[in-house]
């Protein structure tokens, strides 16, 4: 049983018993309350696929990995195009960018096929200094202007730009979410 509507709150699975394990055990399989459970047993099936197919599955991978997040259909198709509008698949990839730059610009290669269907939703990250346990989110924004970081996206790479050394963040992950419609 889907607990709320999906479009406004998520979707859920209900979590208490569905089934009385005392009537499984006597029904007859013949009977008409055994085909009634065939019938409940697969809606029960049928709402668990539903709500697991619309889920935002949570892992970032250095692959390109389809998260489960719908976007809106392309505002350009409608039953006047020859491509139909559907929900878009979002697609996630995280960049294993290393270290941050020393008052420069450093660039590293996302490998995404980039064309004129692909928009990004999301691009963010975070650094990590391991030795002095700091830790920033990409892009960063500082009232000092010498400390911001810029985190911005090009059809080949990854470029982030300091303005003040930053060498001693050593671990830095981009997460890239984009679709291709």
């Amino acid at each position: 049983m889907l607990i709320a509507d999906s479009d406004q709150y998520g979707a859920f699975i209900a979590t208490t018993q569905v089934w009385d394990v005392s009537q499984l055990e006597e029904v007859n399989v013949n009977s008409k309350e055994f085909k009634e459970l065939l019938v409940r047993l697969y809606q029960q099936v049928n709402n668990i696929a539903n709500i697991l197919n619309i889920k935002d599955t949570g892992q970032y991978q250095l692959s390109e990995f389809i998260t489960g997040q719908l976007f809106f259909s392309n505002p350009a198709l409608s039953s006047a195009t020859e491509q139909t509008a559907n929900d878009r698949q979002i697609i996630r990839k995280v960049i294993n960018f290393g270290a941050l730059p020393n008052a420069t610009t450093k660039s590293v290669a996302h490998n995404i096929n980039c064309t004129t269907m692909t928009s990004f939703t999301a691009i963010y990250g975070a650094a990590t200094d391991p030795s002095g346990l700091n830790y920033i989110p990409l892009p960063y924004a500082s009232p000092t202007l010498i400390n911001n970081i810029e985190l911005k996206l090009t059809g080949t790479n990854v470029t982030i730009i300091t303005g003040s050394n930053r060498s001693n963040f050593t671990i830095t992950y981009i997460v890239l979410e984009y679709i291709q419609s």
